[in-house]
């Protein structure tokens, strides 16, 4: 175990080396819902222009009357619970670089997926692009929607042994997210997932989920 553990550090060291990688702005290209999209960071050319400095980004709420709308990002935050940085021991909490990666590795390995936890009208309104859509309540309230809810576990690669137990061997490793660090959506199915056994090692969650995304200026399916 101790070995493994190390040799993850490495490779996370590697994987974001500034010399060996560049994801936020080469970007990663991927298809969702038969559109093409480069997932990267969007910055504006007048935007690389603004001084980074106390007055231009934390006057008033945030930005300098002089900073280009371009260059803005407003979304409430006023809503929800703020949600702790660990949810579980065992569990990642992921960041926009490593989500990027995640991408990366989904356009060629399988039993990886980016899943927006969130009510389809969320996702259909507005996602990462190259994420499925798994609702939360199909887990969170199992009983009530069975058949989503086998039909799900089914696409995350666990089965049911003979004793009609779940059989893990095979799980899918997952990165969850849903609208920010104050939703809920997320955490829901992350417990609920915990709660009938999936590893918690193949569980990852990117807390800051739509929110951070989109304020890092980062690609989504909504122009």
């Amino acid at each position: 175990m101790r070995l493994q553990i190390t040799s993850l550090i490495v490779l996370c060291l590697v994987t974001f080396s500034p010399a060996t990688d560049n994801l936020e702005y080469e970007g990663v290209k991927v298809k969702s819902n038969g559109k093409s999209y480069t997932v990267k960071r969007i910055i504006p050319e007048a935007c690389k222009k603004i001084p980074i400095n106390n007055n231009m980004l934390w006057t008033g709420n945030y930005a300098n009357p002089k900073v280009p709308e371009a260059c803005k990002s407003t979304y409430v935050h006023t809503k929800g619970r703020l949600l702790p940085m660990h949810l579980d021991h065992d569990l990642e909490t992921y960041g926009e670089l490593e989500v990027l990666a995640t991408l990366k590795e989904i356009q060629h390995d399988p039993n990886i997926l980016l899943v927006d936890s969130r009510n389809e009208e969320w996702f259909e309104y507005r996602t990462i692009p190259g994420a499925i859509n798994m609702p939360f309540r199909y887990f969170k309230y199992r009983d009530d929607y069975e058949f989503h809810f086998e039909y799900a576990l089914q696409y995350l690669g666990v089965k049911k042994n003979k004793e009609g137990e779940y059989d893990f061997k095979d799980a899918k490793t997952l990165v969850l997210f849903c609208n920010g660090p104050w939703c809920s959506q997320s955490p829901s199915m992350i417990f609920a997932l915990l709660e009938i056994g999936y590893p918690a090692e193949k569980l990852k969650w990117y807390r800051g989920g739509m929110q951070d995304w989109l304020s890092a200026g980062m690609t989504s399916t909504r122009d």
